[in-house]
């Protein structure tokens, strides 16, 4: 049984992080941090996360970087900001093909947990309800 070639391209993951990261931007609570943390750099990073997404999506092999080390290095990240990131992408991966809506979910919840566990030293499930809306359950 051979596997379902994905849909996704480049074209629609840049659309994605340009899009999603507007949101993150104009959100009261992640803004600032990212802002703080990002600056006036915000096109260079706009661009090193489409090379992020396309190498975990695509396969590209264009990004580089220490993604844990770098998030890490955040202040003032609390849970809150996790629910509000993880609702942001849900929103914004809405209208994809199932099958890349999932891997695309999938790879954002498996960073998530990475980080949160970082942050917070205990592990987290994100849950979506019908409206797309990401709560985080802690054990």
């Amino acid at each position: 049984m051979s596997e379902t070639p994905p849909t996704l391209t480049r074209a629609q993951l840049h659309e994605l992080v340009h899009t999603f990261y507007a949101d993150v931007r104009a959100d009261t609570a992640l803004g600032p941090v990212f802002d703080a943390a990002i600056g006036e750099h915000w096109a260079h990073h706009l661009e090193r996360m489409v090379e992020f997404w396309s190498s975990l999506m695509l396969g590209s092999r264009g990004f580089s970087g220490n993604v844990y080390g770098k998030h890490m290095a955040l202040e003032g990240v609390e849970p809150a900001h996790f629910e509000r990131w993880m609702t942001h992408w849900h929103h914004h991966t809405r209208h994809f093909a199932p099958d890349d809506r999932l891997r695309l979910r999938q790879a954002a919840q498996t960073i998530g947990r990475s980080l949160f566990l970082g942050f917070f030293n205990r592990s987290a499930e994100f849950i979506a309800d019908d409206d797309g809306r990401v709560v985080v359950a802690t054990s």
